[in-house]
Parts: C-alpha cells; sequence; structure tokens
C-alpha cells in the first residue's frame, strides 16, 4: 500500500541495506528515482550490482511501475583527498583512532549534499538512505545523531520540504534481513543474496548462504553475522 504520493530519491550503492531500502521506499512512495555514486571505490562491481537490483524490481508487478529513473554521479576527489582501504589496495584494518581503515571521511556527508541539490531538480521531495545502525561504530556518518544534523542542514540549506529518511539506522544487520523477507519474502532474500555486493574488496569468487565476498574484510563478516543471527530467529 502506497503510504504517500511523494517522489523520493533513494541512495542505491548496489550493497544488501540499500537494495532492502528500496523495497521499504517502493512500499511506501508512489514515485522512487535511485542514484549511485563512483568515487573511485575499490569494489567497483557494487556498480554493477546496482543495475541486477534494479532489474529485479523493474519486474516486480506493483513495484516495477513505481521505480523512476536512476542517476549515477563522479567523486573523484575522495582519491584525490587521501587514500583509504575503501579506494585503494591498502590493508583492511583497524586504525589507531578506532576507525576502520575502509572509513572514507566525509564520504555520506557528500553523498547527501549531492543527493539533495538532485532531489530539488528532479522534484523529489524525500531522500531515502540506507545508513545502518550495526555500521555507526566504526563510521561517524552513520550515526543517529549524524544523519539527524544532516537532514536538518539539508532543510534548512536547500529546501525546507525536503525529508532525509533513514529507516535502518537503529536496525541490525539480522534485522535488515528481516526487513527485506517481510517485505519481499524469500524471493526478495534471494535477489540480495545473489546480486547485491558488500564486500570491501570486491570478490565476487566465492559465494557462502549470505552471498558473494571474500568472507573476511569487515562487511563480509557483519553481513555472515547478521545472515546466522536472522536465520537462528524463531
Amino acid at each position: 500500500m502506497i503510504h504517500s504520493s511523494s517522489t523520493a530519491l533513494l541512495l542505491l550503492s548496489g550493497g544488501q541495506d540499500s537494495a532492502t531500502c528500496l523495497a521499504w521506499a517502493l512500499e511506501r512512495y508512489s514515485h522512487v528515482h535511485t542514484l549511485g555514486f563512483d568515487y573511485g571505490q575499490r569494489h567497483q562491481v557494487e556498480l554493477e550490482a546496482r543495475q541486477k537490483i534494479r532489474a529485479y524490481y523493474q519486474g516486480h508487478p506493483i513495484w516495477g511501475p513505481r521505480l523512476g529513473d536512476d542517476h549515477k554521479l563522479s567523486l573523484p576527489a575522495f582519491r584525490e583527498i587521501g587514500e583509504t582501504a575503501m579506494t585503494a589496495d591498502l590493508p583492511i584494518e583497524c586504525l589507531d583512532n578506532g576507525l576502520p581503515s575502509t572509513f572514507v571521511p566525509g564520504r555520506n556527508i557528500a553523498f547527501l549534499a549531492l543527493a539533495g541539490a538532485l532531489a530539488v531538480n528532479i522534484g523529489a521531495d524525500i531522500l531515502v538512505a540506507g545508513m545502518c545502525g550495526t555500521d555507526a561504530a566504526g563510521y561517524p556518518d552513520c550515526r543517529v545523531d549524524t544523519m539527524a544534523a544532516m537532514g536538518e542542514t539539508l532543510r534548512l540549506g536547500i529546501d525546507d520540504r525536503l525529508q532525509l529518511k533513514t529507516p535502518l539506522i537503529t536496525l541490525t544487520k539480522a534485522d535488515i534481513w528481516a526487513l527485506a523477507h517481510r517485505l519481499g519474502g524469500d524471493q526478495l532474500v534471494s535477489v540480495i543474496v545473489e546480486e547485491s555486493h558488500t564486500c570491501y574488496r570486491g570478490d565476487r569468487s566465492q559465494r557462502y548462504e549470505w552471498g558473494y565476498g571474500c568472507g573476511t574484510c569487515f562487511a563480509c563478516i557483519e553481513r555472515e553475522k547478521g545472515w546466522t543471527e536472522w536465520q537462528g530467529r524463531p
């Protein structure tokens, strides 16, 4: 059931979280456009995953007609600012400051600022982003207070009608698997397992119950942990 006639713009990375968020948005809004970013990420394969995920939604009898245009923006500046394990072949590890080497300072903030500008131009008044509560400990730009501040900044600085929605912000990875199943059943879970990409190394050579990945990077560990927890729920 559509809860709103609003037009939304959803940040679709190609990963588990944003793929689930897309179902959430298509359940609620009459039109949902998508936006992806090429920032020189090491796992460029996620850009291909985006299109496979969109293809599933385009073929859905209910969600397909609500899915709008896809947009992609390039942000090479992140590589120019300085290398991280997300944009260069560096060790994926925890740094002395307590943050993972895959943290790209300012990434989500820049994403949301550009998404807000695009939203105004395409007539969208809702931004949907898949920042997840599980990631908040290692990624400051996924925290609840960061997103609240960004939502207010976008409203004040771009358009007072613009609303930022982060439906996964308080959820665990297990909760997100459960949400995907609640929204789209076994079929959507299967699509997320087979087509979405989370692994920071961009590894698609190894297939696990929860999908493809190296199995050892932070993203793979969290995805596997969430899958195992969800599978163990009654």
